[in-house]
């Protein structure tokens, strides 16, 4: 505990406003990378254009970050290190978070150069570790990470294909057999009764011809058109009896099929993919404001308390402060990963877009209200690969998977080296 505290906030003032500036920076890498990734299913299958695309996660990132953003923040400041250990040594702390913020931003904007969907936690993660390892040889008080990546993919793929075959089928058959039976009905009578039609009028013009030649042909005309009415009436059921059959059969294969979806569907599931994107967003900002804020709220609360305890609760404003960087990067470079995340990995539709998100979205949402920092990113992209592989032609671009899946493994290495490159700084000239 400092006992001079006024002297302590007077000197580490300007180290507070450098790590408020690093910290705004990484909000905007993650808002660039990460955000993008709520709404890029949503412009890759046309339902939004980009412009909407960031007005709606603006929005709702902000949104969740200011309502569910305090509970991930608190595991991050207080759940990963062992703050004991800085007893006493409030200042090493302090440099640590600063060098936190600098490795995970530094290489969340690499990764938004060259379009890669990198995991924010894990580069946050990979940044504690790194200046750990400078410090004090990684003095964690419970090392949940590698489950938590764990659970954020596979959660991610069984929510994907949960709602490619349960939920997307059952709305489906509940709201839109009704009114295919009624449409396929209405073509059928329109068919039919045009071609009634053209029999009468053929058969009409046959016996007023046959009238001309022979007077017997106008008292055989009554009969004729009544006999073509009954065939014209019998052919006209027979084939709505055969119709109302369709409907049942092709909500089977119509998740699998290659022939063009239905456009009465594909708006149904337009209208709910903008709805899980939203959801998508507010839940993303709850889980990874955290990811820019978690190491600037730990600097003022040392900054406040003197002490490395992290005793007071997290400020909304910090919150916020964190959510309008998320925004202005998303808004500036966010482009470059939707496009990646909605248009590289594989063809999405409406249908496919809503599936994907609804099962990153519950996903991400559920680890926020437990309080785990999972990968918002791993859990997009495995739902994108989970419903390309389930889609008739298997169209995943395995290249492009690839690409993203070696930023994976690089990150925790590449952020860790980075911080611990600024903590080798810090102690050559500053300690």
């Amino acid at each position: 505990m400092i006992e001079d505290l006024a002297a302590f906030q007077s000197a580490l003032m300007p180290w507070l406003v450098v790590g408020a500036i690093i910290a705004f920076i990484l909000a905007f890498a993650i808002g660039a990378n990460d955000t993008a990734n709520s709404f890029g299913t949503s412009v890759g299958s046309k339902v939004v254009t980009l412009t909407q695309a960031y007005i709606l996660a603006s929005v709702f990132e902000t949104l969740g970050a200011c309502l569910l953003g305090h509970k991930v923040t608190d595991t991050m400041r207080k759940g990963v290190l062992d703050l004991a250990v800085y007893n006493n040594s409030e200042l090493e702390l302090m440099y640590g978070q600063i060098s936190i913020l600098s490795g995970c931003g530094a290489w969340m904007l690499l990764a938004t150069f060259f379009k890669l969907p990198v995991s924010t936690t894990h580069s946050i993660v990979g940044a504690t570790i790194g200046f750990s390892l400078v410090l004090k040889v990684l003095y964690f008080d419970r090392l949940t990470l590698e489950q938590c990546a764990i659970v954020s993919i596979i959660f991610g793929l069984v929510s994907a294909v949960a709602a490619k075959f349960i939920v997307a089928p059952w709305l489906k058959r509940n709201i839109l057999a009704r009114s295919d039976v009624e449409s396929n009905n209405s073509s059928e009578l329109n068919a039919l009764a045009g071609q009634k039609a053209v029999l009468l009028e053929y058969e009409n013009e046959r016996t007023r011809g046959d009238g001309k030649s022979n007077g017997s042909g106008r008292d055989s005309q009554g009969k004729d058109q009544s006999a073509i009415e009954a065939i014209a009436d019998w052919r006209t059921k027979q084939s709505l009896a055969m119709n109302t059959v369709a409907p049942s059969s092709s909500v089977a294969s119509f998740f699998r099929s290659s022939k063009p979806e239905d456009p009465q569907a594909a708006h149904l599931f337009s209208l709910l993919q903008v709805m899980t994107a939203c959801f998508g967003g507010f839940a993303h900002g709850g889980n990874d404001v955290s990811n820019a804020i978690a190491p600037l709220v730990s600097l003022y609360v040392i900054y406040k308390e003197g002490s490395t305890a992290q005793t007071l609760p997290t400020p909304g404003y910090i919150l916020l402060y964190g959510a309008v960087g998320m925004c202005i990067g998303l808004w500036m470079l966010g482009h470059r990963v939707i496009y990646t995340v909605g248009e590289n990995l594989t063809k999405i539709t409406p249908p496919s877009g809503f599936a994907i998100e609804f099962g990153a979205a519950v996903t991400v949402l559920i680890a926020s209200k437990l309080g785990l920092p999972i990968s918002s990113t791993q859990c997009k992209v495995g739902s994108v690969v989970a419903v390309g592989l389930i889609q008739a032609n298997h169209s995943v671009r395995w290249l492009t998977f690839r690409n993203i899946s070696l930023s994976w493994i690089v990150t925790l290495p590449v952020a860790g080296l980075l911080s611990a490159g600024v903590m080798c700084l810090f102690r050559a000239f500053v300690l």
